[in-house]
């Protein structure tokens, strides 16, 4: 008897034992009452009854790795649905541009849980349709862009990419919040060629640039030679004007002196006799000392009004003989 209690409360136990379930914090368990849905099992403690209800568990992938310490994804059944969002790495695909160029693609998709009762009762293997959704969709995009445009296009790859897998995948339950192309990679020869045009158009741009620089520097230097040649210009213009105005300045003060002189020569002659003939003589004789100084100047002749300018010079002298 003893024994008979033992045994059933070691099944007591067991099946209670059997029964919790305690869902973590983003976590999701969907309850099924003799194979019929019966509820979804958030965060929290909970006890079923064994036998009558049980968990139902779903496809997911699961990263392990391998001996050589390489990783793979396996996909594996798991009774608890993970509400977080997930990254899924696609294996690289080949894909046929519009102008037949076949690229190699490895695309990244971030997608979530919404609804765990649509991803587990409407779809069998959820990442293998999401895989598959994904290649397709990318091929058809791809097939309609030539092979420059899908190497500056990733942008809008994505977008529509995520858009298209967004709007298929809302009958899963599952929001797909990203899709992200790691790389683009063209055929070998492709990319040979595609760097002698990288290395041609560097050429060119080069090129060009010493050209504009060489252009630069000649109309800096034009433009220098110009600048220099005016202030020259400037400098010798105002260099004359000084000059010029030094030399009026120089004639002014000569005048003024030579008038000085003359006021005070007719002030002394006044009552000797005529200064106007005085100053007309003198003037002849400073005339007639400048014409025959130098050791190459010679006077032939003498002018027709020099009688009476002599004269003149007889009339001074005897002004002064006038006067003791």
């Amino acid at each position: 008897m003893f024994i008979l209690s033992g045994i059933i409360v070691l099944c007591v136990i067991i099946l209670i034992a059997k029964g919790v379930i305690i869902v973590q914090q983003q976590e999701a368990v969907i309850i099924q009452t003799l194979g019929r849905y019966s509820r979804t099992l958030t965060a929290g403690f909970y006890w079923i009854f064994p036998f009558i209800e049980s968990p139902r568990s779903m496809l997911k992938i699961v990263k392990q790795k391998s001996i050589d310490g390489r990783t793979y994804s396996v996909l594996s059944y798991s009774p608890r649905i993970d509400l977080r969002e997930t990254v899924y790495d696609f294996p690289r695909q080949n894909v046929i541009t519009k102008d037949n160029v076949t690229i190699s693609i490895n695309a990244l998709l971030y997608f979530q849980i919404i609804d765990a009762r649509k991803a587990i009762y409407s779809i069998e293997n959820l990442p293998e349709a999401i895989e598959k959704l994904t290649q397709t969709n990318l091929r058809n995009l791809v097939g309609q862009l030539a092979l420059d445009e899908t190497l500056v296009s990733r942008d809008i790859i994505n977008d529509k990419l995520r858009e298209i897998l967004d709007k298929a995948t809302d009958k899963w339950g599952v929001k797909v919040n990203r899709v992200e192309l790691q790389d683009i990679v063209p055929p070998a020869s492709i990319q040979q060629a595609m760097e002698k045009e990288k290395k041609a158009e560097q050429d060119r741009r080069a090129t060009i640039l010493e050209a504009e620089g060489i252009k630069k520097s000649a109309i800096l230097t034009a433009e220098g030679e110009k600048m220099a040649a005016i202030n020259k210009a400037e400098g010798e213009k105002q260099a004359e004007i000084l000059r010029a105005e030094g030399i009026a300045q120089a004639r002014i003060i000569e005048a003024d002196a030579e008038k000085e002189a003359i006021g005070r020569i007719i002030g002394a002659l006044a009552d000797k006799g005529k200064p106007d003939q005085y100053l007309i003589a003198m003037k002849y004789l400073e005339t007639m000392t400048a014409i025959t100084n130098g050791a190459n100047n010679k006077v032939v002749y003498m002018p027709y009004e020099a009688t009476g300018i002599l004269s003149s010079v007889d009339g001074i002298k005897q002004m002064f003989d006038k006067n003791p």
